[in-house]
């Protein structure tokens, strides 16, 4: 994704050097991306380290400040990015497990959209087919060795559509059933919409597509952690979500989020899951970028300035010594929540809140 062989450093823009920098490249020849095996990460700033620091010793880094507000948590401010704001550990482990929870199992269900409704259609419960080890099979036209008694009346329909089969269902071998694993699937969902549908190809809100609002719980709980960002006097009010969905190796490249009308508002952005790294450049890529590790259960703020500001996730940790998960995959301990166990602790899961107009 960085060009030809032959581009330079110093033909990228410093945001790109700095993916670089960090991006993992995790099946490339050691001799030739050794030093991306195991970058330098002594400038990455770590918001947890931070907290500690100042919780016990009163002291912050240089270029950071506290942002003296009624909030039931420390907040964190550059002093070069204006309108960004950090809360680390906002969300206890019981709050991060129950965001996961609903991330894979009501998030994508229909009407909210997601990267597979371009092929696929509409998937209702995707992550308990998943667990079931179900298929997903075409039956929009008779295929040949599905047993259509697990789809009553999918002889019926026009065209082509998808229903999940019977977990015995086995794919065959050949070009005679158009099949795909629902767990497959899982790990290949990229995105889901809540509120207001977003129109990925016109870059805008379409508010002809059939949503739903965006669900009390979470509207209740972007309304409180958004109020250090809020203008004075005024209440965040949530009309569309984006949630985010990164596996291992998976990145976000720089960009902006800039279609909502009113900047003064702010981006609610929440981390479940694996550890990751941030990058917070400025208004141009040729601006370098500040590196932060975001955890499971940190909150981020954006708004006025720092929506005019670049920013991506160039890695995520999935190793197991690194995501530091354990406080989720333990709670998710138990028989019925492994499928969510399995997923999460190689996973990450960002929920980000906006306010439309």
């Amino acid at each position: 994704m960085y060009g030809s062989s032959t581009t330079t450093d110093s033909d990228r823009t410093a945001f790109r050097q700095a993916e670089k920098k960090y991006k993992l490249y995790k099946n490339a020849p050691k001799s030739r991306h050794k030093k991306h095996l195991e970058p330098d990460l002594s400038e990455v700033f770590d918001f947890k380290s931070i907290l500690e620091s100042f919780k016990h010793e009163g002291k912050i880094p240089p270029g950071i400040f506290r942002l003296d507000c009624d909030f039931h948590r420390p907040v964190f401010c550059f002093q070069d990015r204006p309108g960004f704001y950090f809360i680390p550990g906002a969300l206890s482990t019981e709050e991060q497990c129950y965001w996961v929870r609903e991330s894979l199992t009501s998030f994508p269900q229909p009407p909210n959209r997601t990267n597979h409704n371009a092929i696929y259609g509409a998937l209702n419960d995707l992550f308990i087919a998943a667990s079931k080890k179900k298929v997903l099979v075409e039956v929009g036209r008779p295929v040949a060795d599905v047993d259509f008694s697990l789809c009553p009346g999918a002889r019926d329909l026009d065209g082509p559509r998808w229903q999940f089969s019977g977990e015995s269902f086995v794919i065959p071998k050949g070009d005679s059933c158009n099949a795909v694993e629902a767990s497959v699937l899982l790990r290949k969902l990229r995105w889901s919409t809540l509120g207001l549908q977003f129109d990925w190809s016109k870059r805008d809100y379409d508010v002809s597509l059939p949503h739903k609002k965006i669900p009390a719980p979470l509207c209740q709980l972007a309304k409180k952690i958004a109020a250090p960002a809020m203008p004075l006097g005024e209440e965040f009010r949530p009309e569309a979500a984006i949630v985010n969905y990164f596996g291992s190796g998976d990145m976000l490249g720089g960009h902006l989020d800039d279609m909502e009308a009113d900047w003064s508002k702010p981006i609610v952005s929440i981390s479940l899951g694996c550890k990751a790294i941030f990058l917070l450049g400025g208004k141009s890529r040729e601006d370098p970028p500040v590196a932060m590790y975001l955890r499971s259960g940190d909150i981020v703020l954006m708004a006025g300035q720092a929506r005019e500001c670049f920013h991506g996730i160039p890695r995520i940790f999935s190793d197991d010594d690194k995501a530091e998960v354990f406080p989720l995959t333990s709670q998710f301990s138990d028989q019925d929540d492994l499928c969510f166990m399995e997923y999460i602790r190689t996973s990450r899961i960002n929920i980000n809140i906006r306010q439309v107009h």
